[in-house]
């Protein structure tokens, strides 16, 4: 077991792993950044109304997170605890999907209840696959670095696959609300444009359930207990300080990504950066915006590594929060004809954004490793669950407020928008995000297992798992 687990990961093993994270990202960054103007501008529900529903739901469903976790570390299949989940779970999460983003034909009160149940149902098959996928990262080898380099590769697909959403979903709604009529119908758009995303998103899921390993395993002597399991994760100071940071940094890129769609709508006259010829097909603002952000992203998830083998990760997480505090603040301060600072802004804020990422989920198995160490029982999925529920707490927050603020700006869909509804839009992309930013930093500050710790866990870890074969 000793040589297995803490054997190098081949390429092809990593890439495979990264697939899940396309999968999964495409999915994150519809929700994130499409799903609250889907439901205000294309649904026809109000700003508060969609708030309060994400609030509601995401907290009911924050509790699934460890019951998932607790489920898949009791799972025992001929493919391993967590792999299994992503043959199982990829079709119902397609199908669900598709049908969060349906329009169907009902008053005002059926549609609030639609929207309530699939978006409940996607948060909950949501958790199916995420949590497993998350903690398959934490068995399948205990070498630090790579690690580092797992969650490295498993954030460059996510950006790749948040890229894809976000290059695509607009020029799609816009062509498949064109097509089979003469009336524009965008409620067609939205569905079809989802349909094929929840295609692509099955066919990577299969690829990670295809391509990777799970090699650690329990101590042989663990007996199963939820109690001790529970009592285990209650006492263990880096995870709740971890997963502050996490949700503190989920809010500031919900903040930023939910408010994005709605700042080039209602902020910039000209919403319209150019036309792709023959097919008719425009490319907006907010679209060319969105996309930088997560090629900045990609180039801040390159760095993590670099950067963190240099200084730690802990410092580094630390920097990158500090400066993208710094960064959103400033933003506030720009008009619309101010667009080359926007983007260039919006390059060195998503850097840090990306910077943070591979660390934070590199961290959790870190901290897998030192429940282990400490108490002698290792429960990674109960952990990694933890990762799912700070995205989901942290989305929970980022989503309601921004739906909140702009009601309380008093924002109406579809029409022009006063200026104090449009300060609103713009506190939502620079001093609101800025907040979550600098809290994810203090977090952090207080996190104590930096890699010189960790080097003695995984050096005494390797020698227990040795002595057990």
């Amino acid at each position: 077991m000793g040589k297995s687990q803490i054997q190098k990961l081949k390429l092809k093993e990593k890439v495979g792993y990264g697939f899940g994270d396309f999968a999964s990202s495409m999915f994150w960054k519809m929700f994130s950044v499409y799903l609250l103007f889907f439901y205000t501008d294309v649904f026809g529900i109000s700003a508060a109304v969609v708030g309060t529903m994400f609030l509601i739901t995401r907290v009911f469903d924050g509790a699934n997170d460890p019951i998932m976790g607790i489920i898949a570390d009791r799972t025992n299949t001929k493919w391993g605890k967590f792999r299994p989940y992503l043959l199982w779970v990829a079709i119902p999460f397609g199908m669900v999907g598709v049908l969060t983003f349906t329009t169907p034909d009902l008053s005002m009160t059926g549609k609030i209840v639609y929207a309530y149940v699939t978006y409940s149902l996607m948060m909950i098959v949501y958790t199916a696959i995420n949590v497993p996928y998350a903690s398959l990262l934490g068995v399948m080898t205990s070498d630090l670095k790579d690690r580092t380099s797992l969650a490295t590769y498993r954030f460059i697909f996510a950006f790749a696959g948040s890229i894809l959403v976000l290059a695509l979903a607009e020029p799609l709604v816009d062509f498949f609300s064109k097509t089979g009529t003469d009336i524009i119908n965008p409620q067609k758009g939205w569905q079809l444009t989802m349909i094929v995303f929840s295609i692509i998103a099955i066919a990577f899921f299969l690829g990670t359930f295809y391509y990777t390993k799970e090699r650690i395993t329990p101590p042989k002597e663990q007996k199963t207990s939820l109690k001790a399991d529970l009592k285990n994760l209650a006492t263990n100071k880096p995870w709740f300080i971890l997963l502050g940071a996490g949700v503190c940094s989920l809010i500031f890129n919900s903040l930023r990504d939910g408010s994005a769609i709605y700042y080039f709508k209602y902020y910039f006259e000209n919403q319209e950066a150019f036309i792709i010829p023959f097919v008719r097909i425009s490319i907006t603002f907010s679209t060319l915006y969105l996309v930088l952000g997560q090629v900045a992203n990609i180039v801040g998830v390159l760095m993590a590594k670099i950067v963190s083998d240099k200084i730690g990760k802990k410092n580094t997480f630390f920097s990158a929060m500090f400066i993208a505090t710094i960064l959103s603040c400033i933003f506030f301060w720009f008009k619309e004809n101010d667009l080359a600072l926007i983007f260039i802004f919006q390059f060195l804020i998503s850097v840090c954004a990306g910077i943070i990422f591979p660390l934070l989920w590199s961290m959790y198995a870190d901290i897998a490793d030192f429940s282990e160490w400490k108490t002698g029982r290792r429960a990674t999925g109960l952990i990694f669950s933890s990762s799912s529920m700070s995205q989901k707490m942290g989305w929970t927050l980022g989503g309601a407020v921004t739906g909140w603020m702009l009601a309380f700006y008093g924002f109406e869909a579809n029409t022009i928008q006063t200026e104090e509804a449009k300060t609103g839009i713009r506190m939502m992309l620079s001093f609101m995000p800025a907040i979550g930013a600098l809290l994810s930093a203090l977090f952090i500050w207080f996190y104590k297992l930096d890699d010189p710790m960790m080097l003695k866990v995984n050096k005494e870890l390797t020698e227990r798992r040795d002595k057990e074969i």
